[in-house]
Order: C-alpha cells, then sequence, then structure tokens
C-alpha cells in the first residue's frame, strides 16, 4: 500500500510542478503549486517525517501567498476585473481541496499500515522534531542563520521592487528637517502701533 501511495503522491507532484510552469493564468498556476507542496507533504508522512511535511505545509503554503501577493502587486492587476471571474474558479479550486483530502487519508491509511524500516527520521531521539533541531543547531548552524540572512535580503529586494514612488502623496523628508534653520521657519515682521499687519 506505502509503494502505490509513493507513486501516485510522484505522479501528481511531477504533473502539478508541470502545471505550474505551462499554466497561463497566474491564479491557476499559484493552485497548482500549492497542489505540489500538499502532495510533497504527503511523501514527507509516507517516509514518517511529520514535522517537516507539517513545516513544508505551513511555511511553503502561506509563503505562496506572499509571494502571490506579490505578484499581483508587480504586474498591476485589475481587481475588478479579478473578482469578476471568481465564481469561475470555484470548480478547479473544490477539485484541488478534495485531491487534498485525498492525499491526506491515503498518506495517514498508508503510513498506518505500511513499514517504514527502511528510514529512522528520528535517530537518537525521541521524535524527529528532536532529531532535527538537533542536527540543524548543531551541526549546520552556520548554514541556518545564512539561509535566514538570505531570506531577508530576498525581503527586502521585493519590497524594494513593489514600492511605488508618487509625486501627488505628501512625505516626509527627514533631511530637509533637520537641515532646516530658524531664519527658514520664521519671519520678523515690525508692526507699527494702530496698524495691523
Amino acid at each position: 500500500m506505502e509503494l502505490i501511495a509513493f507513486y501516485i503522491f510522484a505522479a501528481i507532484v511531477t504533473v502539478s510542478a508541470l502545471a505550474v510552469i505551462m499554466a497561463k493564468n497566474p491564479v491557476h498556476s499559484v493552485l497548482w503549486l500549492i497542489l505540489a507542496f500538499f502532495t510533497s507533504a504527503g511523501l514527507l508522512v509516507l517516509i514518517g517525517a511529520e514535522f517537516l511535511a507539517m513545516l513544508l505545509v505551513v511555511v511553503y503554503v502561506g509563503a505562496v501567498a506572499v509571494l502571490f501577493l506579490f505578484v499581483v502587486m508587480m504586474l498591476d492587476v485589475d481587481f475588478v476585473e479579478l473578482k469578476k471571474g471568481t465564481l469561475n474558479y470555484w470548480p478547479f479550486g473544490a477539485l484541488i481541496g478534495v485531491a487534498f483530502i485525498a492525499q491526506i487519508g491515503l498518506a495517514v491509511f498508508a503510513r498506518e499500515g505500511g513499514n517504514t524500516a527502511t528510514f529512522n527520521p528520528s535517530p537518537n531521539a525521541a521524535t524527529n522534531t528532536e532529531a532535527i533541531g538537533q542536527v540543524m543547531y548543531t551541526d549546520y548552524f552556520l548554514l541556518f542563520q545564512l539561509a535566514g540572512l538570505i531570506l531577508l535580503v530576498a525581503m527586502i529586494g521585493a519590497i524594494v521592487l513593489t514600492l511605488r514612488y508618487r509625486t501627488d502623496v505628501k512625505r516626509q523628508n527627514i533631511a530637509e528637517q533637520t537641515a532646516r534653520r530658524r531664519s527658514d521657519a520664521t519671519e520678523a515682521v515690525h508692526v507699527e502701533p494702530g496698524k495691523g499687519i
């Protein structure tokens, strides 16, 4: 049963990965990408790495939403037109949702009934979460920190790329404010008695 589940998941990952790059609609492409992530998580469940499967779903599927947000910001997608076709995506989204549920059930069923003695996800540890923590924060600590710095630079780059400068919006100029002198802000006016300004 475990071997059959592996072949099913592998086929779905391959097809969905091809659909990501071949889809003309960016919404369809993101949905295929999420399907690929969920199916990859199913493969991780099959080998007993439940923590990595959960991490893949939480981090990557969450990151896809942010990625799609940046794509929408950079492509100047018309939201009115996008909302008009929302109902057209329901059948496609429902189909992928059913596939998610079926994959989770198949992975759990194959994991319970299969034999995973060929891979030990938690060597010398009670759980695979503890094993990953031991390896990540001892042997690969420097690489883990470098990956965090790379992600930080990527996030700053995405923000800079999507930042648009608008001339019709008043902005605060810190350099101009700190360089301002008293003579620039005030004016001494001599008023004669009995006359206004």
